[in-house]
């Protein structure tokens, strides 16, 4: 079980598709001591044929499965990489960890919007274009994202994992 009085972290990292989630918590969980990635995506496709439930029951699911993981992991001593688009669940995931002993970095990746297309045109994933933008005004536009976006425009992988680890900007809350 968790260690008595060993803060673990968690990183909640976020952004429009093909901003370079995965890239990054890939690399910041090769990073970070002790620590899993989450991947929300895989659990969000688990569905498979007739049992596919609505996308908004997917998503509830989803959420609910990586809290389930999440707590798992940290009570059991792990440092926690979560790499899933985060749009209304911040706070509903913060009141639900925060029992927990756990300092929790929220990180909004960004890229300006040519960028955006650029990457997902080479990924062979035009079809997700409209979403991407989409989500990238959304997390733009909402003020309560300010402290918590980092542009990974004409970043390296490498200097934005660095920066993560290091900015206590991030810092949703620490508990313990």
């Amino acid at each position: 079980m968790q260690e008595i009085g060993r803060e673990h972290m968690v990183y909640l990292i976020s952004g429009p598709l093909g901003v370079g989630k995965s890239t990054t918590s890939i690399e910041l969980a090769r990073n970070v001591k002790h620590c899993v990635l989450i991947e929300g995506d895989v659990l969000l496709h688990m569905f498979k044929g007739e049992s596919e439930p609505s996308w908004e029951e997917r998503l509830s699911l989803t959420w609910k499965n990586i809290l389930a993981l999440t707590r798992n992991f940290i009570q059991h001593g792990f440092n926690v990489v979560i790499d899933f688009v985060v749009e209304d669940e911040l706070d509903w995931f913060c009141k639900h960890v925060s029992d927990l002993n756990v300092r929790l970095k929220y990180v909004i990746l960004t890229a300006d919007r040519e960028k955006l297309i650029e990457r997902l045109t080479i990924r062979g994933d035009i079809e997700s274009l409209e979403r991407s933008l989409f989500l990238l005004n959304k997390m733009e536009m909402t003020s309560s994202n300010e402290p918590f976006i980092k542009d990974t425009t004409q970043k390296q992988t490498s200097e934005i994992v660095e920066e993560i680890i290091n900015d206590s900007s991030y810092n949703v809350f620490n508990h313990g």
